[in-house]
């Protein structure tokens, strides 16, 4: 049956990743590492998906999360073509992202946010293998990416920025197979606290004496980033609660949490769009970031969007997810499906980018801006 705690913290993550990236506020990531927490989420599925089917899960995830891709792709390849993107071989990574896609100057803008769709195909494809080694090594195949990341960051290895990301990201997966197994659960708190107490204490020390461009912000910071995110997972995840009853009592919140998980996707996709093209507009207007109203009115304006472009598309999640397709989720239909189905299906999104260039307060991946300045240039 659906775990609606893991289905909270799905919710919990998205709404964040939109109100992040529309104030930019960078308090927001210590106060919840949402990527972390969503590879973790990811992780804990994927493992829980290779235990019930092997191999053939590979598939499966890639079933539920490539088509809201393409319907994006449909939208804007065309657009960038027209607007000065050059037609090359390359175009066909929209359909199967495990390298950054091209993109021309502003499409590398909205479209910023592929770069984790990316990292998900490279870490659902090393599942299989990283399980494996998992059941058989659990303690150092979970350190090896983070130990991967401490190597990259004092220097000791040269890596490119993909290893960098592998060493980040994967080490949260990694924290999600942990969960899955139990380990996470059956740590006792005189050994869980103390440790999730050292990773926040050493993360955030190297946070403070290794600022970003944007002061605090997690995504700045591979290394502070991977540390402090670590002692967060350890603390959701090791300590779940019994149960999130009171979730039930509001059918209000209960139904938002259903759509946002039955749309994680579709959200993840397609906000950035839309926050880069308010960028511009809004100021305009007037209604500056710096202003609390101005920025209320563009975080509702935002999600405003998002929620009609949800209502016209979101359906196909659930074309992919072989469900019967639904205007709003979490219907009456919900009753016709098997009580017991195992929740290993769900989709596993989302959050802000790692360090780059800026609009406004939308944020560009070192990679994507050069693939951006080098389109400008061919063109």
């Amino acid at each position: 049956m659906r775990n609606r705690y893991l289905d909270l913290l799905r919710f919990l993550a998205i709404v964040r990743v939109v109100v992040y990236h529309v104030t930019g506020w960078a308090t927001l990531t210590l106060v919840f590492p949402a990527m972390s927490v969503m590879f973790a989420l990811a992780g804990s599925l994927m493992a829980a998906s290779l235990t019930r089917s092997g191999p053939a899960a590979v598939g499966r995830r890639l079933r539920r999360l490539l088509p809201s891709l393409w319907v994006l792709a449909v939208v804007f390849v065309p657009a960038m073509l027209l607007s000065g993107m050059p037609m090359s071989p390359r175009v066909l990574l929209w359909l199967f992202p495990i390298a950054d896609p091209p993109a021309n100057n502003w499409g590398a803008l909205a479209l910023s946010i592929i770069w984790y769709l990316r990292d998900y195909l490279w870490f659902v494809l090393a599942s299989p293998v990283a399980f494996w080694l998992f059941r058989r090594a659990p303690l150092l195949t979970l350190l090896a990416p983070y130990l991967l990341l401490v190597a990259i960051e004092v220097g000791i290895y040269p890596a490119p920025p993909v290893l960098r990301e592998f060493g980040l990201y994967f080490g949260a997966w990694m924290l999600g197979f942990a969960h899955h197994a139990g380990m996470l659960r059956r740590l006792a708190g005189r050994v869980l606290y103390p440790v999730a107490l050292a990773l926040a204490v050493t993360g955030g020390a190297w946070i403070v004496g290794h600022p970003g461009p944007r002061g605090y912000d997690l995504n700045d910071n591979h290394l502070g980033n991977a540390l402090w995110s670590a002692a967060f997972i350890l603390i959701v995840l090791g300590r779940v609660p019994a149960g999130v009853a009171w979730l039930g009592r509001s059918r209000l919140a209960d139904r938002a949490v259903t759509v946002v998980n039955r749309r994680a996707l579709t959200i993840y996709l397609w906000h950035m769009p839309f926050v880069v093209a308010l960028t511009p507009l809004v100021d305009v207007v007037g209604w500056s970031h710096q202003d609390p109203v101005g920025l209320a009115i563009r975080v509702l304006l935002v999600f405003a969007l998002v929620g009609l472009v949800t209502l016209a598309v979101g359906w196909v999640e659930d074309v992919a997810a072989r469900r019967r397709p639904e205007l709003i989720p979490g219907g009456p239909v919900q009753a016709t499906e098997p009580a017991g189905q195992p929740d290993t299906e769900r989709c596993d999104l989302p959050d802000e980018q790692p360090a780059g260039a800026t609009l406004g307060r939308a944020v560009v991946p070192p990679q994507r801006a050069a693939a951006a300045r080098s389109d400008v240039s061919a063109g």
